[in-house]
């Protein structure tokens, strides 16, 4: 993953609207669950209404992973934000109206 990644450190709190922008080419790492045997590490490269496609830097295809259930980090605007598949599952140009506007699936 290049640009920015996530520390051990501990994650840097970032204001929740940044997820109204674009995460594509954003650095996640998203924990194990039902749609995902195992934690995948990488770069969010195309998004859908309910999954991510995110690359990871030793698999040759990009991994899809369904947002229903989803948990994680995700780095937006210089630090980490915790990630819920549940908030994100919704179309990425509605997420932005909804989340700046006030819609009914508002970020909480």
């Amino acid at each position: 993953m290049s640009g920015a990644t996530i520390s051990a450190s501990g994650p840097r709190r970032v204001d929740r609207t940044t997820l109204a922008g674009e995460i594509l080419g954003a650095p996640v790492v998203l924990a194990p669950s039902r749609g995902i045997p195992r934690e995948v590490r990488g770069t969010v490269v195309d998004e859908t209404l309910s999954t991510l496609l995110v690359r990871e830097p030793h698999r040759a295809r990009p991994t899809r992973v369904p947002k229903a259930g989803l948990t994680g980090t995700i780095v937006l605007g210089g630090g980490e934000l915790p990630l819920s598949g549940e908030l994100l599952r919704q179309r990425p140009e509605d997420r932005t109206k909804r989340l700046l506007t006030g819609g009914p699936r508002r970020f909480r």
